[in-house]
């Protein structure tokens, strides 16, 4: 028989179990499920995100007659390569039987040939395939799951396809259907040919590990020895499974020495001759040049995205390719339209250009534009009025604000504030998102930062989320 203090203890003990509803800011408020079923935690990992069906891969065939890239008409991962011809205009589906399981194509090249059939090379898991408008696809090399094809290009006259096999670089003749091997001596993955290592792909945003020459007679490639790398050991914890399965070994290269900076702290373009003799800058000032998008020499004008209307925002620009050093630069011509980010493919005569335009209030938009001007000629791609995932799980662009470090250097924030009618005045309780990483830039005036699922999660459940990048 229990006494009764015993009672009282276990009376006790009981008292103090949780309640299954805990609040997750500094004022209580009622929660009901309503909650769960507007934003399930599930919409964090769906893919692609709301708004995020637009076309990709972009391309203009090589007459610029046809612009090419990859859609999926049902909004899912299955991509398949499509057409615009821009005489018609008159859309078409290129890859009519090439369904490949899975994700469907992730990439293709044009061949670049005088013939006038206009043909593309669409890498698959089955191998590598060429179709033009009219025929069945072609399969030109088939892979396989234990040596697979890795990383095909075709050369620059379209005549040959260089690929990796087996950690080795091979070239395939298209008008004989040789291949040969062009390099020996590799050692699995600690000695690779033509192959970008984990390095060069995550930190220098390099995906190639080759190069054609623009005349297709040479190709310079890397060899990658890993050898005097030691393996670091990942354990797998949780599994059932020991052994092999249970853990995995990679190369894990020691700290480098820190790189130098850009000369002016910003990164700009420089014109020099060719024995790399700088002849004076092209750009300059308290901004950066993000990427080159192509150079007319016969008009003298260089083609870049970049940052001088604001750190948030990416246009296309036009500078004079030999400027006089007598007289101060000119500002930059700029040719994209509203504030966010714009995204550029070039013509091969430079005379129009794709814009994928997207910023915090609209999701990505595709238009034909005049490369003269920046006029509009058509627009490509429309977003359809209303997003029923963005809609549904309600939304909110987040607040883009400015703070100053100790040293004076700006920096910029994004901020997404809980539903103040729902949960009340602030202060709410609040999660800091940084990333301190070389060259990526989480905040900026993008509709990236509108569908970022998690922040907006966290937001839904009253926490307010300070995104901010140290770049």
């Amino acid at each position: 028989m229990q006494s009764t203090e015993t009672n009282k203890r276990k009376n006790l003990k009981r008292s103090r179990s949780f309640p299954s509803e805990m609040p997750v800011t500094d004022t209580i408020v009622s929660k009901t499920l309503d909650d769960c079923i507007i934003f399930p935690v599930e919409e964090i990992v769906q893919y692609p995100l709301p708004g995020y069906g637009a076309p990709t891969s972009i391309s203009f065939s090589p007459d610029d007659s046809l612009i090419s890239y990859l859609f999926s008409p049902d909004y899912s991962l299955n991509r398949k390569v499509f057409t615009f011809d821009l005489k018609t205009p008159e859309e078409k589906l290129r890859r009519e039987r090439l369904r490949e399981r899975g994700l469907g194509v992730t990439r293709y090249e044009w061949v670049k040939k005088s013939s006038k059939k206009k043909t593309i090379m669409v890498p698959l898991p089955a191998g590598i395939y060429f179709q033009d408008c009219s025929l069945q696809p072609d399969l030109k090399l088939a892979s396989a799951s234990s040596s697979p094809i890795i990383d095909p290009h075709l050369s620059p006259d379209g005549t040959m396809l260089a690929y990796v096999r087996d950690y080795e670089l091979h070239v395939l003749n298209l008008f004989y259907n040789e291949s040969k091997q062009l390099t020996f001596g590799a050692d699995g993955n600690v000695l690779t040919h033509g192959l970008a290592e984990y390095i060069a792909q995550e930190e220098m945003d390099r995906k190639n590990g080759y190069w054609w020459s623009l005349d297709s007679k040479f190709i310079a490639f890397t060899e990658v020895d890993s050898s005097e790398i030691p393996l670091f050991r990942i354990m797998h914890q949780g599994k059932s499974s020991v052994g092999a399965e249970a853990q995995e070994d990679h190369a894990y290269p020691l700290q480098g020495r820190q790189m130098s900076n850009e000369r002016t702290e910003f990164r700009h373009l420089y014109l020099h001759d060719t024995n790399g003799a700088c002849l004076g800058p092209i750009t300059e000032g308290d901004w950066m040049v993000e990427q080159i998008a192509c150079v007319n020499e016969a008009a003298g004008l260089v083609y870049f995205t970049g940052t001088l209307d604001g750190p948030l925002e990416s246009h296309l620009y036009c500078a004079k390719l030999f400027p006089d050093g007598s007289y101060p630069l000119e500002t930059p011509l700029r040719l994209t339209q509203g504030k966010g980010r714009h995204m550029v493919v070039l013509d091969h005569r430079m005379q129009r250009f794709v814009d994928v335009h997207d910023s915090l209030d609209s999701p990505p938009r595709i238009s034909l534009c005049s490369l003269q001007d920046g006029a509009l000629i058509m627009p490509l791609y429309e977003q359809p009025f209303t997003i029923p995932r963005f809609k549904r799980l309600q939304l909110e662009s987040p607040e883009m604000i400015q703070i100053q470090a100790n040293d004076g250097t700006t920096l910029y924030g994004a901020v997404y504030k809980p539903d103040v009618a729902k949960f009340g005045p602030p202060p709410y309780k609040t999660l800091i998102s940084v990333y301190g990483g070389p060259s990526v830039q989480l905040v900026c005036d993008s509709w990236m930062n509108t569908v970022d699922m998690r922040a907006q999660y966290l937001r839904s459940k009253g926490i307010l989320v300070w995104k901010v990048s140290l770049y």
